[in-house]
């Protein structure tokens, strides 16, 4: 299967638990992999033909932004629900970071997969 990614997708949302992570915003890394038949782009050249990762971005992007979301695992499902739901992705991959929750920790968060990719 072929696959459009987009890696590194920074959103500035509310997220988290605690009391005080719900007054503030915080930066999610998002990385998503996308299972997609680019034949059709591929021999027509044309992005009506593919899936448009501007688009997906744009979606995924205002979807973590309404959602406010107490858990990125929460976050992550949606997003894969999302993909499914409105690009008719085969399957994907959703990765969020959640960079800085955890002292001394580089990165942590979610990393799910749906479908086939």
């Amino acid at each position: 299967m072929d696959k459009i990614f987009v890696k590194g997708l920074e959103v500035t949302c509310v997220i988290g638990v605690w009391e005080w992570e719900r007054q503030i915003q915080q930066k999610l890394i998002i990385d998503l992999e996308m299972g997609w038949d680019i034949s059709a782009a591929a021999q027509t050249d044309q992005l009506e033909d593919t899936l448009s990762y501007k688009d997906v971005a744009k979606k995924v992007s205002a979807y973590i932004i309404a959602t406010k979301a107490n858990l990125v695992e929460r976050l992550a499902e949606g997003i894969a629900t999302l993909l499914a739901d409105e690009f008719g992705v085969s399957g994907c991959r959703v990765k969020i970071n959640k960079r800085g929750a955890v002292t001394g920790a580089k990165d942590v968060g979610v990393e799910i997969e749906r479908g086939q990719i």
